[in-house]
């Protein structure tokens, strides 16, 4: 049988959010489209101000877009009230009632929606066992730590079923490594429900470790969406490859074109592959980008690139060797340490750099 096709859960459709009037109006979204599909892991990446939880806040219902359309399932909910939207968010903020006990939370917005008390029982119930929280049923919000608190608010969240559930920085107030711990306990959550997870952040770990695909906003527009995967190798402009993990952007020409992959002379003459973003068509001068665990050292005879160890850093699980190409640009070279390995490449070496196939991308900018 021919596999079920993907089916949106959100559909955002040229949204604007303007706000101000005259000299003071600022667009924090424009002309954003993207399609978000049901059941998965969404999340809203970037720096501060680029625009992700405005886009939210349109989608809960919270504010009204200045122009566009926001679809769940195919109906366009943009007029309607955060009430009348079958959606629920969770904040930064819990926003725990502290005289309730954890149940009583949990059930208050179905108490609130008029649910028969046997129905909010059994729903409260099942909650409970979701996060893992049966033994503190009883105790008050105010008497257990930042992370049950989280778990709370997550279950207080999923128990009326919404179709869709926000989620804005909800792990921002919780130590490291709790908020590692809660990074895989949200992942399983959306896994277990089912339910589509849009997810706002702007720790990139956060985003490549629980998403299914990431949208990279900029500025108010979305720059690149993809799979955690394609969103780290494969950055289509230099804001989203600087911003998510270490890069080294190298200067270089195009010499030829074939599918998407690019032949690319470096400023050592050197010639290498590289790959092209989908539907960009260079010509002439070019950036690209090569990840720092993609290079490997070597000796400089017959390197495509050759320079000079500056500084050597030891951080355990790998080693950082920070070099000086001769042509005059930074290039960091990260390679992960094998118990009994001996570096050779000490400060102040030559060394040359080996660039592997598909190893480097060409940037739209």
């Amino acid at each position: 049988m021919p596999e079920k096709p993907d089916r949106n859960a959100i559909e955002v459709r040229n949204v604007s959010k303007i706000f101000g009037s005259g000299d003071a109006r600022f667009a924090a979204l424009d002309r954003v489209s993207v399609n978000i599909r049901e059941n998965e892991f969404f999340t809203l990446l970037g720096p501060s101000g680029c625009g992700k939880t405005t886009l939210l806040r349109l989608i809960a219902g919270f504010d009204f877009p200045t122009e566009g359309e926001i679809l769940l399932y195919g109906d366009d909910i943009a007029p309607l009230p955060p009430f009348k939207r079958p959606v629920n968010t969770v904040f930064q903020s819990y926003a725990l009632f502290p005289h309730m006990t954890v149940a009583e939370n949990i059930g208050f917005g179905l108490e609130m929606l008029g649910k028969p008390k046997a129905e909010v029982e059994a729903r409260v119930a099942q909650m409970l066992k979701l996060v893992r929280m049966e033994q503190l049923a009883g105790r008050r919000t105010s008497q257990i730590s930042g992370g049950q608190q989280q778990r709370v608010a997550l279950a207080r969240a999923l128990a009326p079923q919404p179709k869709v559930l926000l989620l804005d920085e909800p792990l921002s107030a919780l130590d490291y490594k709790l908020r590692k711990d809660m990074q895989i306990e949200l992942k399983t959550l959306q896994l277990e429900t089912g339910i589509t997870f849009i997810f706002v952040t702007h720790d990139q770990e956060e985003a490549l470790t629980m998403s299914d695909r990431i949208a990279v906003m900029s500025a108010g527009k979305i720059l690149q969406v993809g799979s955690p995967r394609d969103i780290y190798d494969r950055p289509a402009e230099r804001f989203v490859a600087d911003f998510i993990g270490e890069s080294n952007f190298l200067p270089a020409s195009v010499v030829s074109t074939a599918g998407n992959l690019a032949t690319v002379r470096l400023a050592s003459g050197a010639e290498i592959p590289a790959s092209l973003p989908d539907g960009f068509a260079p010509k002439g001068n070019v950036s690209i980008v090569i990840r720092p665990e993609h290079a490997q050292l070597s000796r400089p005879e017959g390197a495509a690139l050759a320079g000079t160890v500056e500084n050597v850093v030891y951080l355990g699980t790998d080693t950082h060797f920070h070099l000086r190409l001769d042509s005059g640009e930074p290039f960091i070279v990260r390679r992960q340490n094998a118990r009994g390995h001996t570096d050779r490449f000490a400060a102040g070496s030559q060394v040359g750099l080996l660039i592997p196939a598909d190893s480097a991308q060409i940037l739209k900018d």
